[in-house]
């Protein structure tokens, strides 16, 4: 691959990924909830899961934990399309541009699993640490551009699925 077919590559993976944390197959929630995000994150008075039902304690947690690992995605998302926009005014090579996205990879997972430590639902607990394991997963990669548009995608639309109170 070359450096700018690479360049390319990671923006339109990361602009993907980006896209697709933001949409929300669920319905607008009534009422924003503790910790607003520009995303759409369910609110605390949303209905439960089909899972355990959690305490309105770990609620509240649940929705400010899921809301910061949204905001922390989409914020390394744009960083990493920003820096690729950036690697091809100063013609990377390709070795250049894998070793600024496993950079990026790892200081977002080292966030994510921030994150994780958290959060009070051991559910939330355990998807967003498999969150950050699988970016740290990507981030060790020996081709993380490629890890991005095969597995990092995948990763904001679970969340966006799974992380609710």
């Amino acid at each position: 691959m070359s450096g700018t077919t690479a360049i390319r590559a990671a923006a339109l993976v990361t602009m993907t990924a980006l896209a697709a944390a933001c949409q929300s197959t669920e319905e607008p929630a009534a009422e924003p909830t503790a910790a607003p995000s520009a995303t759409a994150v369910p609110s605390a008075t949303a209905p439960p899961a089909a899972t355990a039902t959690p305490s309105p304690v770990t609620a509240a947690n649940t929705a400010a934990v899921c809301a910061a690992v949204d905001k922390l995605i989409i914020a390394k998302s744009k960083e990493i399309a920003a820096d690729s926009a950036a690697a091809t005014r100063r013609q990377l090579t390709p070795e250049q541009i894998n070793d600024q996205v496993k950079a990026d990879l790892a200081d977002l997972a080292d966030d994510v699993r921030g994150q994780a430590a958290r959060a009070e639902d051991p559910e939330i607990k355990a998807l967003v640490g498999d969150a950050a394991r699988r970016i740290e997963a990507g981030a060790n990669s020996s081709a993380p551009v490629k890890w991005l548009g095969s597995s990092f995608v995948e990763i904001p639309q679970r969340l966006t699925r799974e992380c609710r109170a």
